[in-house]
């Protein structure tokens, strides 16, 4: 039972819970009236019943009291039957008597109308007492008058004391019917309050239905809709069949949320464009790029930042930007983030070297991100540049002058040193002392001249110069190169070797340039190699072909017997100013030949290999593709490396 109670209970706070706030007022007012109504009503019905049953009260003790002053002394006569006619014409002429009854001092019933002694006790063998009430005095001399409901209506009992000179004989009760015209006027007033009282509520039930469904409901409606489309579902419609202002109402709402449907759409593909081009821009550029708002939450990363800092496998969007990056950079730039989003500064630059996750010199601009309007800002920009290269670019110009210099240095300290002692003291020089100065200072001009030459070569090479790339007779070319260094093996005593392939298909190159290689990797040879050694250059064709052309590449070898190159030093060989001499202490040199010759063939899109063994000696050799004698010839610009520095 209690939790049918709870259930109803809910039931009612649910429904009125969906009510608006009009209808509720609405609800409240009616009930209100209604009550008001009904209470005026019903007190109006109370007091006419009242006003009814005191009438009813003096008309049945004034008719009781003439009654009983005509028929006591019939009674006490003992005339019964006189009191009898007369009890039957007065019942009869008067319509408002219910009944009369006749009792002795006992109480027993002696006549009664509409029965009577006789007819009961010959009828129904019974004895009838009549019941007074419990405050009757008895004998008395003032009526007693009661009223009781029967189904007919409210009947006043009448309980008047038969008294004759003062001797108590009975008691006369009488009763009266209820006024028909006061009985019909109250009921009929019963009835209609309560009519009016159910049609009321009827009304407002069916007013609230109505209410619920032509204007709650749309409104309802409307609301949702309205909500939907305020957190963004433009796709949210309204299909109710209503005509007038609120079916124009629904209209407008749908006509409207399919505007913003195709609006939405089409913002949304020329958002989805501009991001696209902003990421594709972002991720394309070489710097890296980190955006961040005000609470260093990281928005948007490019995938070169994420390569610099090592974020490749984490995923650092919406994460505090501080958490992730590496320790030197996070100490660095951790108290510009915070005054910067704080407004104190719009812009900062650092230099820092990393060690993690690759040691690397990093250069970081911190921008701050403003509004359209230029007023607060909505966060900042941090661009990562990789500046390793450069670094090492300035470091090897640095070398690379310093070394330029202490080359130059040398030669012209020993030149100026023997010119000088021979302009101060070649008089008193013997001839062989001044011809052994003139001859040193003519080798320090001969050393001087090279290096010279090698800068201007190397500088060519690396300045950016375009050279026209045709097809090369190699054996024309190692020809031209081994008359030149001839004489040389011939004085040192070094057997010059020429192992060239019959029939060797021409190559793509430069013929100037692969002439320079060739003597460069020759003169090398020779220099390293004593008398009795061997210095060899081969050429022959490889028996595979990539794929990518028609004919298999030509080989070039250049081999010796020389001193060899230590294992350590084979990964510094083709660096500029590295010699092996100095580690040897043997010969002289500038220290650039290989520089030019590694520069040469990468210019030829190939590289330099050398297999060196101390004491054994040393083999270089490199890779040419086969010219294609259908292709025309064609003009290659210098790969300009990251390393390449351009000499004056």
């Amino acid at each position: 039972m209690l939790s049918l109670l709870k259930t109803i209970r809910h039931a009612i706070a649910t429904w009125w819970s969906e009510f608006t706030l009009q209808t509720k007022l609405l609800a409240v007012a009616t009930m209100v009236v209604s009550l008001v109504m009904s209470g005026l009503t019903f007190w109006a019905v109370n007091t006419i019943q009242q006003d009814a049953r005191m009438n009813d009260t003096r008309f049945g003790r004034d008719l009781g009291l003439l009654l009983a002053a005509n028929v006591a002394p019939l009674v006490a006569d003992n005339n019964l039957t006189e009191v009898a006619q007369f009890s039957q014409r007065f019942y009869s002429s008067t319509s408002s008597v219910r009944y009369m009854l006749y009792a002795d001092e006992t109480g027993e019933i002696f006549f009664g109308i509409p029965f009577w002694e006789a007819e009961v006790e010959n009828s129904l063998t019974i004895k009838r007492r009549i019941q007074l009430p419990e405050d009757y005095p008895g004998d008395g001399e003032k009526p007693m008058v009661r009223q009781h409901m029967t189904p007919d209506g409210t009947v006043t009992d009448v309980f008047i004391p038969l008294i004759v000179n003062k001797k108590y004989l009975g008691v006369l009760a009488i009763g009266i019917n209820p006024n028909q015209t006061a009985v019909i006027s109250t009921n009929f007033t019963r009835d209609v309050t309560i009519a009016v009282f159910i049609t009321i509520w009827v009304m407002v039930i069916l007013a609230g239905v109505i209410n619920a469904l032509t204007i709650t409901k749309p409104i309802k409606e409307l609301l949702v809709g309205v909500k939907q489309i305020a957190t963004g579902n433009f796709k949210q419609r309204i299909d109710l069949p209503l005509g007038g202002e609120l079916g124009e109402l629904i209209l407008s709402f749908n006509e409207m949320a399919e505007r913003l449907e195709r609006y939405e759409e089409q913002n949304i593909e020329e958002l989805t464009a501009e991001k696209a081009k902003l990421e594709t821009l972002v991720s394309t550029i070489a710097d890296g790029a980190v955006l961040i708002d005000n609470n260093m939450q990281v928005i948007l990363v490019n995938p070169t930042a994420q390569r610099i800092f090592g974020w490749e496998a984490a995923d650092v969007v919406g994460q505090n930007v501080l958490h992730h990056l590496p320790p030197a950079v996070q100490m660095e730039i951790t108290r510009p983030l915070y005054e910067m989003a704080a407004g104190e500064c719009e812009s900062a630059e650092f230099r820092i070297f990393i060690n993690q996750p690759t040691p690397r010199t990093i250069r970081i601009l911190l921008t701050t991100v403003l509004n359209v309007q230029r007023e607060s800002i909505k966060g900042i920009a941090i661009t990562v540049q990789d500046i390793t290269r450069e670094v090492e670019l300035n470091d090897a110009k640095s070398q690379f002058i310093s070394n330029v210099s202490h080359e130059l240095r040398t030669p012209l300290f020993n030149i100026k040193t023997y010119i000088e002692t021979l302009h101060d003291y070649g008089e008193d020089l013997a001839l062989q002392e001044r011809q052994e100065f003139l001859q040193t200072v003519n080798h320090e001009t001969d050393r001087l001249t090279r290096l010279v030459n090698d800068v201007l070569d190397l500088s060519k090479l690396e300045s950016g110069r375009q050279y026209n790339f045709d097809g090369v007779d190699l054996a024309q070319a190692i020809e031209q190169t081994l008359r030149t260094y001839q004489l040389n093996a011939k004085d040192k005593g070094v057997e010059l070797l020429q192992e060239v392939a019959p029939n060797l298909p021409l190559v793509m190159g430069n013929y100037d340039l692969l002439v320079q290689v060739f003597g460069n990797l020759i003169g090398n040879a020779l220099k390293f190699t004593k008398a009795g050694g061997k210095v060899a250059i081969r050429a022959y064709q490889l028996d595979f072909k990539p794929s990518h052309t028609q004919s298999s590449p030509v080989r070039i070898e250049i081999s010796d017997t020389g001193i060899g190159i230590a294992t350590e030093d084979q990964h510094s060989i083709f660096e500029r100013f590295f010699r092996v001499e100095n580690r040897v202490h043997t010969l002289e040199g500038t220290g650039l030949g290989l520089s030019i010759v590694r520069n040469i063939i990468d210019r030829h899109r190939s590289k330099v290999h050398l297999v060196s063994e101390v004491g054994i000696g040393t083999t270089f050799w490199f890779d040419l593709a086969a010219f294609e004698e259908k292709a025309p010839p064609i003009q290659v610009e210098p790969i300009i490396e990251a390393s390449t520095i351009t000499t004056a």
